[in-house]
């Protein structure tokens, strides 16, 4: 993701989760807020009980990719921090991508698409 995607410093995490709005499933937890940013951000969290640093970074790419595959669904005004639960680390990359298109859903981030494209 691109720098003007990200959220970076440890208080935009702090303001967006203390708006207490979050969605969860068992592998991610996504707090949301809404702004006024014509784009939106997104923050990784990936805590040390998911793993070492290898396994830690191997899940934010995923998760990073994840995000990119799916950037044109998104809604643009609003800030979001994804949260990677411990199970997550033994996914692959297809159920890490189904995991936050559905945690994405359930917490209505994501523009649904019409499931007929001229077929």
């Amino acid at each position: 993701m691109k720098k003007d995607y990200r959220i970076k410093k440890e208080a935009d995490f702090r303001d967006i989760m203390s708006e207490r709005q979050s969605f969860a499933n068992r592998h991610l937890v996504v707090y949301i807020r809404k702004t006024s940013q014509p784009h939106f951000k997104v923050g990784l969290s990936v805590g040390k009980k998911v793993g070492n640093a290898v396994e830690r970074n191997r899940v934010k790419r995923l998760l990073r990719l994840s995000l990119k595959q799916m950037k044109p669904q998104i809604i643009n005004d609003l800030e979001f921090v994804l949260i990677a639960r411990p199970a997550i680390k033994n996914l692959s990359y297809e159920e890490v991508q189904k995991n936050v298109r559905h945690v994405l859903n359930l917490a209505g981030v994501v523009i649904e698409e019409k499931e007929n494209k001229g077929a």
